[in-house]
This record gives structure tokens, sequence and C-alpha cells, in this order.
């Protein structure tokens, strides 16, 4: 039986999504090696400075998934896309969190 994948568009990177409090951006795309397979994320920031309490931010990163396909077509926009496996093992999430947290020091990893 063939993993379940889904599609990612990769989208321009290094603009503002702004919130009441401050804003975050995506700054890159990594695909990293992980136990045999290749690990697809992207890494950002966000920056609380506009709230009524103080300052503050954090470094993060939102896993997409195993690469599957990489950029193999385009989108009716013209935007590469690729498809990526969902990681939705617990432990096997877990085991990746703790990876990156040291190798990208962030301090959050999300899983998508």
């Amino acid at each position: 039986m063939q993993p379940i994948t889904r599609e990612y568009t990769h989208g321009d990177l290094d603009w503002e999504i702004v919130a009441i409090g401050g804003h975050y951006r995506f700054t890159d795309e990594v695909r990293l090696p992980f136990e045999g397979k290749e690990i697809f994320y992207l890494k950002g920031y966000a920056l609380f400075d506009t709230t009524c309490c103080g300052a503050g931010g954090c470094s993060y990163i939102m896993v997409q998934g195993f690469v599957a396909q990489w950029k193999t077509g385009k989108n009716a926009a013209g935007e590469p896309v690729s498809r990526v496996t969902p990681i939705q093992d617990p432990a096997l999430q877990r085991r990746i969190q703790q990876f990156l947290i040291k190798k990208e020091n962030v301090q959050q990893v999300q899983f998508r």
C-alpha cells in the first residue's frame, strides 16, 4: 500500500503576515535527511512588537512531511508543486522535534 501524500505549493517566502500583536514570516524552505528519508520544512520567526503588554518573539519550524516528489510540476499560477507524505506518528514526531530543536536552535516545531 502506497503512503498517502498531499500536494505542497511552493510560494514566495520572506513576506510578513501581520497580526494584531505583531507579525510572522517564513524565511527558508529546508530539505534534510532523517532516518533514511528526507524531511521538508519551513523555517520562520514571529515578532510580537505591537502588543499592549510587552515585546518578544520566537523562531519556529513547520514540518510539511517527508518528500515524496520534489517540484515535479506547476499549478495554474505557475508555482512549483511537490508531493509530501504527512508525518502523523506521535513517536516519530517527537524524535523529529528533538532533532530539529537541537539542529536549528528553534523554540517550536509544528507538524502540518
